[in-house]
């Protein structure tokens, strides 16, 4: 079973996202346990693991797979974190595209069927860019949780539920704050769970026009073995609607500020978002077991 591990969201190696990518042979998903495992021996924030659908088109010759099928759907996609099964991962999924194009030959458009959420559309144009069609997040106002402040070292100018992402996104005054946090981990975990959340976004406008990106933000899950993401493309459906709405221009770019940075080209489109970046394969493996 071959394993890939990918730098997503960026178009240089040991930059962006890594995520690992599991392409499963046809038939039944594994355990949940064993996907877990493989997930915490890449020790990367995520994994995904996708499966062929019948009828999906698994290489250049095509072949039928023997999971069940299910309506517009290629394959079927999940996520691990070295710890739990996620909910939704945007970088994951775009590493998994990038494998089946560069692996399997795989152009334009795959369709992956997700458990929460659906069929989700990826579609990779000639030069590699892959836009990722997913559920918008849209915030609703909250109080700040008793405790974020302390966490988190700075004290956010308002605060937003997503729904069922299950976030907190916290606004902070600029750029240099969000660049400037040193959140306690322990602190943080600890207030995640208390208030049923995956992690905590943190986000700023961008400092000033001409820097080649419109908002700036980071993300903490360190209840889900994430301490910090390195560029978290699910984060993005929840910051698309909040900025687009203030800044009053459907397409924006996003800058992740963490060490290995990467940026998220959003377009809001209603009740979905679009989220495009590109990718770079920097390992290809045999999993043994």
């Amino acid at each position: 079973m071959r394993i890939h591990v990918v730098d997503a969201f960026t178009d240089r190696p040991f930059s962006g996202n890594p995520a690992g990518v599991c392409l499963l042979p046809a038939g039944e998903w594994p355990d949940d346990a064993w996907m877990r495992q493989v997930s915490a021996e890449l020790n990367h924030s995520e994994t995904a693991f996708a499966l062929p659908l019948p009828g999906a088109v698994e290489g250049p010759a095509g072949s039928e797979a023997g999971a069940e099928a299910v309506a517009g759907a290629d394959w079927a996609i999940r996520w691990f974190t070295p710890l739990v099964e996620s909910r939704l991962c945007g970088h994951a999924t775009l590493a998994a595209a990038h494998v089946l194009r560069t692996e399997r030959g795989l152009l334009g458009t795959v369709r992956f069927h997700s458990r929460l959420h659906g069929v989700l559309v990826t579609h990779t144009d000639g030069d590699g860019a892959t836009t990722l069609d997913f559920p918008a997040a849209p915030g609703a106002e909250v109080p700040v949780p008793e405790g974020l402040p302390e966490a988190l070292g700075a004290k956010p100018t308002a605060a937003f539920g997503t729904g069922p992402l299950g976030d907190l996104l916290a606004v902070l005054p600029d750029e240099a704050a969000v660049r400037d946090l040193t959140p306690d981990p322990e602190a943080l975990a600890a207030l995640t769970l208390r208030e049923d959340l995956r992690g905590v976004i943190v986000t700023a406008p961008a400092a000033r026009e001409g820097l080649g990106h419109d908002f700036v933000s980071r993300f903490f899950a360190p209840a889900r073995g994430i301490p910090e993401d390195p560029v978290t493309g699910s984060a993005h459906t929840a910051l698309a609607p909040y900025w687009s709405a203030r800044l009053g221009r459907p397409r924006l770019t996003g800058l992740q500020v963490s060490a290995r940075s990467g940026l998220v080209h959003t377009a809001v489109r209603g009740d979905r978002v679009h989220l495009t970046g590109n990718a770079v394969t920097v390992l290809r493996g045999t999993l043994h077991v």
